[in-house]
């Protein structure tokens, strides 16, 4: 009885904190305030989590779960590409309705580290790209092809949360575009693609604490290429 007590008193510290960055995205949260939700004392707080940080990790990866679990119950062609295609959609649609898990998952990095979570979607995008390779449809590495998909598609819809509107143009622009690069069969860019591969570039570039020095850097690389890829 214990145990199912100290679990569910984790449980709701975490949705207590979850609730708090939902309703108020970008502001960071009071620990002893999620504490007042629930009823316990700040010590409790520590007994599970440690520190703040601890906290707001688990939050973290109560975002991947959801996530995960929206990735799980959708609806796949088993066509790798739109699949590809699909998933980009998803999780531009998850960042635009929960952007304040979003701005923790992907939104607050450290150089050379990583949330653990994070390595659960990346697996599902490697395997569809795995797959597109095993079809003799890349013309990258299934890993590298990963990376550019999932650089861009972080950089798209932190634009748009940033912006605080949803752009399918620019999304449906930047997606089409990775995914032309990809497996070689990029058309030419017309006017409208070619500016919002520049905005996505320029907002990296402003940002650069977003997505981290390194992973900006490979972001405007990529974004450079495609600009560059007119018949």
């Amino acid at each position: 009885m214990a145990r199912d007590v100290s679990t569910g008193t984790r449980e709701k510290l975490i949705d207590a904190a979850a609730d708090m960055i939902a309703r108020s995205p970008g502001e960071d949260f009071s620990l002893r305030a999620v504490c007042e939700v629930v009823g316990v004392k700040l010590p409790t707080a520590y007994h599970f989590f440690g520190s703040k940080q601890g906290l707001a990790d688990a939050v973290v990866e109560h975002g991947f779960d959801m996530y995960i679990s929206e990735k799980q119950a959708m609806e796949w062609s088993g066509d790798p590409i739109q699949d590809i295609r699909t998933g980009w959609d998803a999780h531009v649609d998850f960042g635009l309705a929960n952007p304040g898990f979003y701005a923790l998952m992907y939104g607050k990095v450290q150089p050379g580290q990583a949330p653990a979570a994070q390595s659960r979607p990346a697996e599902i995008l490697l395997g569809l790209t795995t797959a597109a390779a095993e079809q003799g449809r890349l013309v990258v590495p299934p890993e590298q092809a990963k990376a550019h998909i999932l650089a861009t598609n972080i950089g798209v819809t932190l634009r748009q949360i940033i912006q605080g509107y949803a752009d399918p143009e620019l999304s449906t622009a930047v997606r089409e575009g990775v995914i032309g690069a990809i497996t070689g069969t990029a058309p030419g860019q017309d006017a409208s693609t070619h500016r919002a591969l520049s905005m996505v570039s320029e907002l990296a570039a402003a940002h650069p604490e977003t997505l981290g020095t390194a992973e900006t850097r490979l972001l405007q690389e990529w974004l450079h290429r495609l600009q560059n890829m007119t018949p």
